[in-house]
């Protein structure tokens, strides 16, 4: 392996990075509020790869992404929209970001419909699934994607507040609108939770994240049984780390230069390099798949 490299992501996705040993350090920084923006970080992730050739795989179809503003859920948007589906993106407060969203859909011929809200208020859930059928017509996907995350050194510090935001904003946000959507999905409809590495390795600062996260596996796997005779797949994804703005509102200023070394393949992830499995699990593809939990994480953890 060479000491210093210059490293290109994939042809076509960006300028790419000056890296040592294949890993990509962010410079240090730190956001005070969760779950983040995305238009402040440095550098701006790269949610777009350019070289993607589509194939019009959700054509007609018409995807909800919680939080898809920014992050994973930007990218995954913005991929549905390239590949024909018609985009309902719920979002938290980040107007900047989700305005930016949808423009960047919208210039590429897609079309967006941005709802502001929390998803912890099973009203917005019901708003949501209303405001799509008014829209669109019908819901053919749903991926539940918004989601935050706090760092504490020891359980004694993570108070009753924080533990019920996480649960309420990761768990029952998830379980909330799955359950408005589900009654308007029909046969080969899919839903794609997102988990996390942290789930399976046991992440020791992130206790309450990490059973959250735990919990969308046991839901993922117990809906996808029950709904398997309706033909509707339930799966999910669980990602290592990928330069989100989740992680400057999460970890401290000098720990964002490490996040992703540990991976063999020494860096981190851009949400571009994983948008394409929800395409896969949101397309007819995936048609004899449900019920799986999906690891993409640069080799760290291999379930």
């Amino acid at each position: 392996m060479k000491d210093e490299c210059e490293f290109n992501y994939i042809n076509g996705i960006g300028e790419g990075y000056k890296c040592k040993n294949f890993l990509v350090k962010y410079p240090p920084q730190h956001q005070e509020k969760q779950p983040g923006l995305e238009y402040v970080m440095d550098p701006q992730p790269i949610f777009d790869n350019k070289a993607y050739k589509t194939s019009e795989k959700l054509k007609g179809k018409v995807a909800i992404i919680t939080g898809g503003d920014s992050g994973i859920g930007r990218a995954v948007a913005i991929l549905f929209a390239k590949e024909g589906a018609d985009v309902v993106i719920p979002y938290y407060d980040e107007d900047v970001d989700a305005n930016a969203t949808k423009e960047y859909i919208e210039n590429g011929g897609g079309n967006c419909l941005l709802l502001k809200g929390d998803i912890k208020d099973p009203l917005f859930s019901h708003y949501i699934t209303e405001c799509a059928l008014e829209r669109f017509g019908k819901i053919d996907i749903l991926v539940n994607n918004a989601g935050v995350q706090f760092t504490q050194k020891r359980l004694e510090d993570i108070t009753e507040e924080q533990f019920d935001l996480t649960m309420r904003t990761n768990v029952y946000g998830m379980y909330y609108l799955t359950k408005e959507v589900l009654p308007y999905m029909q046969c080969g409809a899919s839903i794609i939770n997102l988990t996390s590495i942290t789930t399976f390795k046991g992440e020791p600062e992130l206790i309450d994240y990490v059973t959250s996260k735990g919990a969308i596996v046991g839901f993922t796997r117990a809906l996808a049984t029950n709904l398997a005779p309706k033909g509707i797949r339930v799966n999910a994804v669980a990602p290592g780390f990928f330069w989100t703005p989740l992680q400057p509102s999460c970890w401290e200023a000098e720990k964002i230069p490490t996040l992703g070394a540990d991976s063999p393949m020494g860096r981190g992830g851009e949400t571009c390099e994983i948008a394409p499995i929800f395409v896969y699990l949101a397309s007819s593809d995936s048609s004899y798949t449900t019920g799986q939990v999906f690891h993409i994480n640069g080799g760290e953890y291999k379930g």
